[in-house]
């Protein structure tokens, strides 16, 4: 296993309280989490204090007004997490990454929806009745895409599969992460358990073990911010409840199971497909370069003996 798929260690100087506490993964977990709803509070706050959410400004204003309140409760939080508490470089949001591993990432988002698009259309459940040209597309790519992508990887791959994979291993961090992810979306509009566990397997899994492969957030945003913006901007399909209106207009016809019915595509059974035979793919890669990471009381246990 690379040293380098585990970004941080305990360093052997620290105290019992604070191995046990500050720098235990369940401590930074909580640290990260009650960090980033004090900020959410205060962004929320101050910028819904602004008027900028008021119902009178322009739907630009209200979608970077949002994309803030998402985007600076968890940057800040994970750079005081980085920085502050494990005190290492911010390696897996390296700028350097997003011409390269950035760009693959939204070159596959958008290759995934546009096939599972492709077989629900080619099944006669996707219809296309015209296109809106004039559709304005600016707000949605910024909520729904960026900072939607942003803010989830970091929380959910950045830190509870990152610093879980760091503890127990990373099969655990896979269910664990996954599991977290699809529960996050069951309060969505039209949600029910069926795409809370579509969503758990098809994305937390897949974004998961793009990060796990290339030990970078920027691949996952970008796939994930694709993948939004392709089926709810230009497929005009709502994204996980969210109603979209996009470039094509459409509608889906079919059982809820095959059409993704009122939450989208992500619901579709086409989808649950395409995205775990792309999982597979990346354990196939992480199995054959010895990635997996192992409990750390076996990583504990190999080096003691």
């Amino acid at each position: 296993m690379p040293a380098a798929q585990i970004a941080f260690t305990t360093p052997a100087s620290a105290t019992p309280w604070q191995r046990w506490v500050v720098l235990s993964p369940v401590g930074r977990i909580v640290f990260f989490v009650a960090l980033y709803l004090v900020l959410l509070k205060m962004a929320s706050v101050v910028i819904g204090a602004s008027g900028a959410l008021d119902a009178g400004t322009s739907l630009l204003t209200r979608a970077l007004a949002y994309a803030a309140i998402r985007l600076i409760p968890s940057i800040l939080a994970y750079t005081v997490l980085v920085k502050a508490v494990e005190r290492r470089s911010m390696d897996e949001l390296d700028p350097r990454d997003i011409p390269r591993l950035g760009t693959i990432g939204l070159v596959g988002g958008a290759l995934l929806m546009s096939i599972v698009v492709l077989v629900l259309w080619l099944g006669g459940i996707y219809h296309v009745s015209g296109t809106d040209a004039a559709v304005n597309w600016l707000p949605a790519v910024l909520t729904t895409g960026l900072a939607a992508a942003i803010d989830e990887e970091i929380c959910t791959r950045g830190v509870i599969f990152r610093i879980t994979e760091e503890g127990l291993g990373t099969w655990s961090a896979l269910v664990i992460s996954a599991v977290l992810f699809g529960a996050a979306h069951i309060f969505n509009p039209g949600a029910s358990m069926w795409s809370s566990l579509a969503i758990a397997i098809e994305a937390g899994v897949l974004l998961a073990l793009l990060y796990h492969v290339t030990r970078s957030l920027w691949p996952c945003i970008g796939l994930h911010a694709a993948w939004n913006v392709m089926q709810g901007t230009v497929f005009g399909i709502p994204v996980s409840g969210t109603e979209a209106h996009g470039w094509l207009v459409s509608s889906r016809t079919g059982p809820d199971w095959l059409s993704g019915g009122v939450f989208g595509a992500e619901a579709s059974v086409v989808a649950l497909i395409v995205c775990s035979a792309c999982s597979a793919l990346l354990l196939i890669v992480a199995i054959r370069r010895g990635t997996i990471v192992p409990p750390a009381w076996r990583r504990a246990a190999i080096h003691t003996a």
